[in-house]
């Protein structure tokens, strides 16, 4: 069972109604992209991608230092009874 050419328009067009032309052409443009990426890793040799040319140094962490105190909650607001009868 395949979709035939009618079947395609009426999927592109619902698409189009839903999402807008804009984010169908994003989207496109950022699956083209990761295309291209993936098939750049892919003809890499095997390690190039794991071992970088040069390692940068590696810092120290900054020491900790201690948190502020937290800002109490301001108080809820009073509220009035009903009057006793």
């Amino acid at each position: 069972m395949s979709l035939g050419g009618w079947e395609w328009v009426i999927l592109i067009g619902v698409a189009v109604l839903l999402f807008g032309g804009a984010r169908i052409a994003s989207l496109g443009k950022g699956a083209g992209q990761a295309i291209r990426e993936f098939k750049e890793e892919v003809n890499q040799p095997t390690g190039a991608a794991t071992a970088p040319e040069s390692a940068p140094a590696v810092e120290a962490p900054a020491p900790a230092t201690e948190a502020p105190p937290a800002a109490e909650a301001p108080p809820a607001p009073a509220t009035e009874a009903p009057p006793a009868e």
